[in-house]
This record gives structure tokens, C-alpha cells and sequence, in this order.
């Protein structure tokens, strides 16, 4: 089979099927399908020269200019690449932009070592339009719950129990506030709406009757999700987890500080990691230096301060303190104000397991 069609989209994505992804290094890095090694036929240099020949001189030259920048040794290195990856994955599949001349050519040269693979008709743009078209249709068709809470109320916990949802915050990599950047990077806009694509049509997949959402502004940390979606979510009935506050400073404390701190730790060295893991809490804590105020956040930023040493001997009292104070006097002030502005779209509130109990009754 020379080809795959679009009819063939969905399923080579809820298959997981590894995808080579042909094109440069700088397209890739912009945004990819989830399972996708990059593999290009040229790399950022060569592309830029084929792309400046094809506006100048036409598809011609532009083409045998590629052909002169990719042979010889150039060629053989490109081959065995490709021949590595499919020894090891004999059913992956490639992909161009648009499923034209990259494809056709390395589906050519991949021949050459042994190797019979179709490629994507449409390529990386058909797919992509395919996607972002999935996102829309599922969330405009998929009755929606949000689960909504106080800072600490432990809705990704929550979600991590339930077959119905969708981990927002999981795919963006951010706990979506000030302080929740995590230790790797963010992925790059274009592979978290891949990736939320995929997710929701797994959701679809799985015949679930609703869909249930951490309540998120549009951003989580620098990656925004779809604007229909996050309009759809802003009308849908929240349900409210309700823990105590002693509840909340623990698990705050367990994800903010302790793992955190091992995360660093783990990528870092102790010592080195501890600084960074330091420097991470502070740089959060500064950042809501203006609405804190300038009072506010000095004693907050000198407690924080403080548990840092007094972590290093096992005591945690001082980050529970700022924890808990910053909970009290920032964090639940913004809240409560917040959630009168959408008091009517409230359906139920309680506990964690009251929360899953009446979530399983509306879904039967």
C-alpha cells in the first residue's frame, strides 16, 4: 500500500501506530502527532534552500536542488536512519507536510534499505485540520461536568479516579496557577491541542456519557486551550469538591514542596537540585508579589524562606504555615469571590467520595 487515506486518521491515532514525521527539525519542533519520532528527508539548512529555490526558480529546480543536497553520503546517513527505526518498528508509517514529494522520496529511498511503508496522504496538515475538527465536534456534542474546588481541594487527584475525564493539566504538564510549573517543560502549543485531540477522541471511544474537567482559565501556564472549548466549559454545571483546610495544606505540602523537591533532586544532584527546587518557589512566590502586596509577601517570601532550612532537618511546619496562609489570605478570598459570579451553575458539592457516588449516578 503506497498510501494511507484520511478515512484511515482516526484509526492510526487511537492506535498508536509509531509515525515517522519527515520534515525538518524546526517544523517538528513547532508542533507533532503524540507517538512521532522526527526523522527528516532534509534538515532546517537544506529545507530553507529547497523553500528559497521554489519561490525563485519554480518546483523544478527547487527539486533538483534537493537532490543535489541530499545524496551521496548525506543520502546513505538519512537511509540508515530510517532503516534503524523500522528494523524496530516494522509497522510505523510517514509523514510529510502534506503527504506530496518528501513523502513519495523517502518512501522511495526507505525501499532502497528494505522497507515498505506507506505514508499519510494529506500529511501533517490534513491530520492536523482532522484534529482540531475532532476537538470542536466532541466537545460541542459531550455534555460537560467541571469540577471545581478551593486551591488544594485535590480535583487532579480526583480526575486521576475517574474513566470520564480528561487531564488537562496532565497534558499541558502545569498545575495551572503561579506556583505550578513543573521540573520538565511544557509542550509546545500545537502538541498539547494534538494530544487534547487524541485524549477526547479516546474519551468518545470509550461511549462515555460525559465528559468531566478540572475547571481551568484558558491558560494553563503558557498553552491556551481551544477558545470554543473553553467557552463550552464556562457554561457547563460545576460540581464543587469540598475538603478541610488541614486537607488541603497536606496535599499542597506533599505536591508543592516534597515532590517537587525529589523532582529537582532526581534531575539535578541533591545539592544543586535543592537550589533549583528553592529558586523554583521563590520565583512563584514573586510572582504574585503586586496582588499580594508589598507587606504580605515579605513575611510570606521570609516563612517560605525559613521552611527551606528547616526542610533540610525533616521539619515542614514552616512551609505549612505559609501554605496555609497564603491559602487563607490570598488563595480563598479570590475564590469565594469568583464563585458567586457562577453560584447558579453549581449542581452538587461534597466530598471526594460523595463527588464520584453522584458523578456514577448521572452517568447511568
Amino acid at each position: 500500500m503506497k498510501s494511507l487515506s484520511a478515512d484511515h486518521y482516526r484509526e492510526l491515532l487511537l492506535s498508536e501506530r509509531p509515525l515517522i514525521d519527515l520534515r525538518a527539525p524546526v517544523e517538528f519542533a513547532k508542533g507533532a502527532f503524540p507517538n512521532s519520532v522526527n526523522l527528516p528527508l532534509m534538515n532546517d539548512q537544506e529545507r530553507a534552500a529547497v523553500g528559497t529555490c521554489y519561490k525563485r526558480e519554480g518546483q523544478m529546480a527547487a527539486i533538483e536542488l534537493g537532490h543535489k543536497l541530499v545524496q551521496g553520503k548525506v543520502k546513505v546517513q538519512r537511509q540508515q536512519a530510517w532503516k534503524a527505526f523500522l528494523d524496530s518498528h516494522p509497522d510505523a508509517i510517514l509523514y510529510c507536510f502534506r503527504g506530496g514529494l518528501r513523502s513519495e522520496l523517502s518512501q522511495q529511498w526507505i525501499a532502497e534499505v528494505g522497507h515498505e511503508r506507506p505514508f499519510i496522504e494529506g500529511g501533517y496538515k490534513g491530520m492536523r485540520t482532522f484534529l482540531m475538527e475532532q476537538t470542536d465536534s466532541i466537545t460541542a456534542t459531550t455534555p460537560m461536568w467541571i469540577i471545581g474546588g478551593m486551591t488544594g481541594c485535590g480535583k487532579t487527584d480526583f480526575l486521576k479516579l475517574r474513566q470520564d475525564m480528561v487531564d488537562l493539566e496532565g497534558l499541558a504538564n502545569h498545575r495551572g496557577s503561579s506556583f505550578g510549573r513543573q521540573v520538565t517543560e511544557q509542550p509546545s502549543q500545537i502538541d498539547f491541542e494534538n494530544a487534547l485531540a487524541v485524549q477526547l477522541m479516546r474519551h468518545q471511544q470509550a461511549e462515555n456519557r460525559h465528559l468531566v474537567l478540572e475547571d481551568e482559565s484558558r491558560l494553563i501556564g503558557r498553552v491556551s486551550l481551544p477558545l470554543e472549548m473553553h467557552e463550552r466549559m464556562q457554561s457547563a454545571p460545576l460540581v464543587l469538591l469540598e475538603v478541610s483546610q488541614q486537607d488541603r495544606i497536606e496535599r499542597i505540602l506533599r505536591d508543592y514542596v516534597i515532590n517537587i523537591a525529589a523532582d529537582f533532586m532526581a534531575r539535578d544532584g541533591e545539592e544543586q537540585g535543592f537550589l533549583n527546587f528553592r529558586e523554583h518557589l521563590l520565583s512563584a512566590m514573586d510572582r504574585i508579589r503586586k496582588r499580594l502586596g508589598d507587606e504580605r509577601h515579605r513575611e510570606l517570601r521570609a516563612t517560605m524562606e525559613q521552611g527551606f532550612d528547616d526542610q533540610q532537618h525533616g521539619n515542614m511546619d514552616a512551609h505549612r504555615h505559609w501554605i496555609d496562609a497564603l491559602l487563607s489570605q490570598y488563595y480563598d478570598p479570590m475564590y469565594r469571590h469568583q464563585l458567586e459570579k457562577r453560584r447558579e451553575r453549581v449542581a452538587f458539592s461534597g466530598d471526594h467520595q460523595a463527588v464520584h457516588q453522584w458523578l456514577d449516578q448521572q452517568a447511568k
